[in-house]
């Protein structure tokens, strides 16, 4: 009950200063841009520092960075404060949201003209609601000078040589923490439950936000962490290290398609189509791999370091519609496992 607690007032606390950015006002009569977005993007080494002053230098518009935690925050925080929170566009929305932000009638549609360079595959939402701009594939990642042989495949994962061993995130506030339950959903179906009380033995902790699970693996808290097929390629990059791996299960990897999209109450409607027009630009795409560490929606060169980060070739879905169905079920069934004594 405390932990409840202290959420609620966190989330309190957030939505007040998300809905105070709507009583902001630009200190001139330049173009201004209102962005939403996750920390991981937002952050020093993420892409907004290099694609944001790209698109400020192109236009001529400021654009003003809201911080909003995981993807998953920023859209319920979007709910709470439908219509007030002065904002133009939310970046983060994967396909695992996207039937909870068109439930809720967030965005307005909008069809970029680059959207004809995006593979087909990766448009999301065909009603362009929701604009793709990279993707990847849920992973295990783990650290091969502690596990030597890693699981292939999520029952390999129960085993409890793995005690304590693996950190994942809460599918209610992160969305890789979201699509490692519906990775679970989609190759156990109803037995999932059964699946996450049988694994939470070999979880060390559930974090709130990729970053904080992930910075807890880089840190050495434990050997295995829930990530992306592309997290490797960060370590070979920048730490010239490959010893940070991942696996392809042999059931398939989730797959994760990102988008963003205009809110229909956008106060800047002009300035947020014009960013969306940029989303699906090579200025845009071509700094994503060593940003972001996903992959481009279109075709760019890719760095050496991606070696190491394996496309899965079966890829692992749920349609928009089931997930919409079922989506408040799957994470109360989860909270009931993972909380099971």
């Amino acid at each position: 009950m405390k932990k409840i607690l202290v959420s609620v007032l966190c989330l309190i606390c957030a939505a007040s200063a998300f809905a105070g950015a709507s009583k902001e006002k630009a200190s001139s009569d330049a173009p201004v841009l209102v962005v939403y977005a996750t920390d991981s993007f937002l952050s020093e080494w993420g892409p907004a520092p290099v694609v944001f002053p790209k698109f400020e230098e192109k236009f001529g518009i400021k654009i003003e960075q809201r911080q909003g935690g995981s993807a998953g925050e920023i859209v319920n925080l979007a709910i709470m404060e439908k219509g007030k929170t002065g904002a133009d566009i939310i970046i983060g929305v994967d396909n695992n949201l996207l039937s909870t932000v068109l439930k809720n009638d967030l965005f307005v549609p909008y069809k970029p003209a680059g959207i004809k360079n995006v593979k087909k595959e990766l448009i999301f939402d065909s009603s362009y609601h929701v604009i793709p701009y990279d993707y990847s594939f849920f992973a295990l990642v783990y650290d091969s000078n502690r596990i030597k042989n890693p699981p292939k495949n999520l029952d390999d994962l129960l085993d409890p040589k793995y005690k304590k061993s693996l950190i994942i995130m809460d599918p209610r506030t992160s969305s890789p923490g979201l699509g490692f339950l519906m990775w679970t959903v989609k190759c156990k179906g109803e037995g999932y439950k059964e699946y996450w009380k049988k694994l939470m033995p070999n979880v060390l902790t559930v974090s709130s936000s990729w970053s904080s699970g992930y910075g807890l693996f880089t840190s050495g808290e434990a050997p295995m962490v829930t990530s992306y097929t592309t997290s490797p390629a960060y370590h070979v990059e920048y730490d010239k290290d490959e010893h940070i791996k991942t696996v392809l299960f042999e059931e398939g990897n989730y797959m994760q398609t990102e988008g963003m999209g205009i809110l229909k109450d956008a106060p800047h409607m002009d300035a947020a189509k014009k960013f969306m027009d940029f989303v699906l630009t090579e200025d845009f795409q071509n700094e994503l791999a060593l940003t972001n560490w996903m992959y481009p929606v279109i075709e760019t060169k890719l760095p050496d370091s991606y070696k190491s980060a394996p496309v899965s070739d079966r890829p692992l879905l749920l349609k928009a519609d089931e997930i919409d169905k079922n989506l408040d079920s799957w994470l109360n069934g989860w909270l009931e496992s993972t909380m099971a004594k």
